[in-house]
């Protein structure tokens, strides 16, 4: 390539990758997307990250970052056009502290939700119930603003969101059913939004030897 820039390491379905990606689109830096089936990781990744799981960034000073909320800050610190890191209301610490218990009980649940059967003795519907607790707590805040944290999307919606979505395809009959209006109109909003369907865009599996592609 003519142009040298970071090499993210990335695997279209993944959700901590979906929202690095988002982030990366909407800050308009660009990287270079290494795609990469989970199965076949290729050992480039796994020698800048022994943790084996996307995404993974590689700056063009050599710097790894090879976690999901850390790619988005470092592309939204450059730039951040509609000030995701600027909550209307609450601050950053507090969108933090809500995406950290996504990725924490939440995600714990909707793995054994989703996955059961990668599990030993797991009930899926008990931890379908668990995991409502913290749909219920986005639904009540999404009963008296648009997004998260007020009027406009910010850095906790991205980061939550593709999450939100893995939840839902578990059983989709039961979670456009469920008690959660606001919820599914946030995330109906976002899954048909310009900005997401643009970094679900399907890649060739990244061999050694070639450059990647140019995202976005």
């Amino acid at each position: 390539m003519s142009v040298t820039l970071p090499i993210l390491y990335s695997f279209r379905r993944c959700p901590y990758a979906m929202r690095a990606r988002m982030a990366i689109a909407m800050s308009g830096l660009q990287v270079t997307l290494r795609e990469v089936v989970l199965r076949d990781k290729p050992q480039e990744m796994i020698a800048l990250s022994q943790k084996g799981t996307v995404p993974v960034l590689q700056l063009t000073d050599g710097t790894v970052i090879d976690e999901s909320i850390d790619v988005m800050l470092w592309a939204l610190q450059h730039n951040d056009p509609e000030d995701w890191l600027t909550p209307e209301i609450g601050s950053l610490d507090d969108m933090r502290a809500l995406i950290a218990e996504n990725d924490d009980d939440f995600k714990h649940h909707l793995d054994r939700y989703k996955y059961a059967t990668r599990y030993e003795d797991v009930d899926p519907l008990a931890h379908r119930q668990q995991g409502e607790v913290f749909l219920q707590g986005l639904e009540k805040r999404l009963a008296t603003s648009s997004f998260l944290f007020g009027e406009h999307i910010t850095l906790a919606d991205i980061a939550i969101f593709p999450f939100v979505r893995q939840f839902r395809i578990a059983d989709e009959a039961w979670f456009d059913h469920a008690p959660y209006p606001h919820l599914q109109s946030w995330l109906k909003w976002l899954m048909e939004s310009e900005l997401f369907l643009s970094v679900m865009r399907k890649y060739a599996q990244w061999k050694r030897g070639e450059d990647g592609v140019i995202f976005p």
